[in-house]
């Protein structure tokens, strides 16, 4: 976002994204902590099935930007961060993450460690 820019923003309750074919790109920014992730994770993959239907089918989905903001105590307890990682490789540009570590006393993996900060 930029100044002034107006963003939308929900906390709690039913969570879900159901573009429709023609619906203009949208600028998704989601934050999550711990195994609040499950519907959060659960929009990245219909985002990503919706992008491969596009390529293949036409179906009127146009991708916008996901960045996730995913925090947990340590890498050990980010949840689905390998099948995250995927969808950042798959969609370079499109989807994005930075994971936040606030207790975290090991070596970070090298294949987080870019996208990981905090202790």
């Amino acid at each position: 976002c930029t100044l002034d820019s107006e963003v939308a923003l929900r906390v709690g309750g039913d969570f879900f994204f159901d573009p429709q074919p023609g619906d203009s790109p949208v600028k998704l920014v989601l934050i999550a902590g711990g195994v609040g992730i499950n519907p959060l994770f659960s929009m990245l993959l219909h985002i990503a099935d919706l992008q491969g239907n596009q390529e293949g089918k036409g179906n009127g989905y146009k991708m916008g930007t996901v960045k996730l903001y995913y925090s947990a105590k340590n890498t050990s307890e980010l949840l689905f961060k390998k099948n995250i990682l995927g969808l950042m490789n798959a969609f370079p540009g499109k989807i994005t993450c930075r994971f936040h570590v606030t207790q975290q006393s090991s070596q970070i993996c090298k294949e987080l460690q870019p996208h990981v900060t905090g202790k």
